[in-house]
């Protein structure tokens, strides 16, 4: 990453590191009833725990366990959303990937501008060999991002998350540095 900690992905949008500031837009993101449908984490509801969220994303970032970035519009610095690489595996050189996008901003191909950077960073400066998502089969939004992306989709795992009290299947998604580069030219 530059010396800031920004990606600039594309002229309307931009990865960055959360900072404190962030808190709120946080909070607003992961306490929206959309935006949690399909992710198996509980909703928040107050302050304290977007700021923890924070302060772990810079543990994370500090250590190499995590890193959860801030997507915002160029034009305005408009927090959109967060996107993360996170459960590394240093020995098989692999990672998940995920991403959030505030209901507000959707439909603009924010996250479709924004995760190509995440993915080159992953397989680039991280040196990472695979990355992984595993996603909601409700979510096809999710599943398009990922497959414009080259992500395959390798299989189900039936039942494998209770999200708000309710069974939950998981689509597994793939991609390989070797495919992402390929794509890329």
């Amino acid at each position: 990453m530059p010396p800031d900690g920004t990606l600039l992905v594309r002229e309307r949008v931009r990865l960055r590191p959360l900072d404190e500031a962030d808190a709120p837009a946080i909070l607003s993101l992961y306490s929206d009833p959309e935006t949690m449908r399909y992710l198996a984490r509980p909703r928040m509801s107050e302050r304290a725990q977007a700021q923890e969220l924070v302060a772990k994303s810079k543990a994370g970032y500090a250590d190499g366990s995590l890193l959860q970035l801030a997507l915002e519009r160029t034009a305005d610095s408009a927090f959109l959303g967060l996107a993360l690489l996170f459960n590394f595996n240093k020995a098989s050189a692999r990672a998940e990937i995920g991403y959030a996008l505030a209901t507000a901003h959707r439909s603009n191909g924010y996250m479709s501008e924004a995760l190509p950077a995440l993915v080159d960073h992953a397989f680039g400066a991280l040196g990472l060999n695979r990355l992984e998502a595993d996603i909601d089969p409700r979510n096809a939004a999710s599943a398009r991002v990922l497959e414009r992306l080259g992500f395959t989709l390798e299989g189900v795992l039936r039942e494998r998350w209770i999200v708000a009290g309710e069974p939950s299947d998981s689509r597994m998604y793939g991609l390989l540095a070797r495919d992402w580069r390929a794509r890329r030219g």
